[in-house]
């Protein structure tokens, strides 16, 4: 059994509103000295199959469904 963490987080540059609206909301219950927030999705992905093939599984389903690499980055760790 092999445990993959999936991380998707916006390209560099990629406005993410959903991180803009997190910061000022904290900043309205008083929190300062906040630079910024990115918002990140995490997936964690429980597979049977030996390490070699779940990295490539993983790639796979960050092309085909859970990544837009137009702007998208994603990092993949096994456990």
């Amino acid at each position: 059994m092999v445990l993959a963490d999936v991380r998707i987080e916006l390209k560099p540059g990629v406005a993410d509103p959903e991180g803009q609206n997190t910061k000022k909301a904290l900043e309205l219950l008083g929190f300062q000295g906040i630079k910024g927030v990115r918002s990140i999705k995490l997936f964690e992905i429980n597979l049977d199959m030996p390490k070699e093939e779940a990295k490539k599984a993983c790639e796979e389903m960050c092309r085909k469904l859970l990544a837009n690499p137009v702007i998208h980055n994603y990092r993949i760790d096994l456990k």
